[in-house]
């Protein structure tokens, strides 16, 4: 049988990364068999993938298309390499973030076609969708206020007004495919966000 795959998103400094983690060690203790992963970045050429994209010295410099093209460089590999084979081998897979982020930062954010990037994601992901999906939203404000902007990497770098956009792709997506995505509000405590998650995941099943 295919093991679980759920996917965390959102914007920077949402909480997204430490309730992966959380859920991961929950599921674990469950007794499942669990993979936790990210993209970008999930394996050791996905890496590198990353490093090009999050150098700051290509802030300003690096065309939207082919951070895009990158990205989706990183997903097909990381797909092929780390999750469809977990997956298969009937083990859960937590990953932080997955195509989501494509449409809400090259799409919304940077203003790339949103067919474009539907078309590339089915390429890149080989038409894997996630059986759950946690968008824990958070204001552009309480990211400021977490550091967003103040880290090293090129992506953290842009203006609020960018992750304005990005937040309300999220929305959106969030609006259109409710049935798969599952709005948290990220500003609760970590314990709460955590509580919101396993309860939905135990309901599922």
């Amino acid at each position: 049988m295919r093991g679980l795959f759920v996917t965390f998103e959102g914007i920077d400094r949402s909480g997204k990364t430490t309730q992966a983690r959380l859920l991961a060690e929950f599921l674990s203790q469950s007794g499942r068999e669990v993979v936790l992963t990210q993209q970008p970045g999930g394996s050791p050429l996905c890496a590198e993938i990353w490093g090009l994209i999050r150098d700051r010295r290509h802030f300003g410099q690096m065309a939207s298309l082919t951070e895009l093209m990158l990205f989706a460089a990183d997903r097909a590999q990381h797909v092929r390499e780390v999750i469809l084979p977990a997956l298969e081998a009937g083990r859960s897979v937590v990953c932080d973030r997955y195509a989501d982020s494509t449409v809400a930062y090259q799409g919304y954010g940077r203003g790339l076609s949103l067919d474009t990037i539907s078309r590339l994601n089915e390429a890149a992901t080989e038409g894997l969708i996630p059986d759950r999906t946690f968008f824990i939203d958070i204001p552009v404000e309480e990211a400021l206020r977490r550091g967003l902007g103040r880290a090293a990497d090129r992506m953290e770098m842009e203006q609020a007004a960018f992750y304005g956009r990005v937040r309300e792709g999220y929305l959106r997506i969030a609006a259109s495919e409710s049935r798969r995505v599952i709005t948290v509000d990220g500003c609760d405590t970590v314990d709460r966000v955590a509580e919101r998650v396993r309860a939905d995941i135990l309901r599922k099943g």
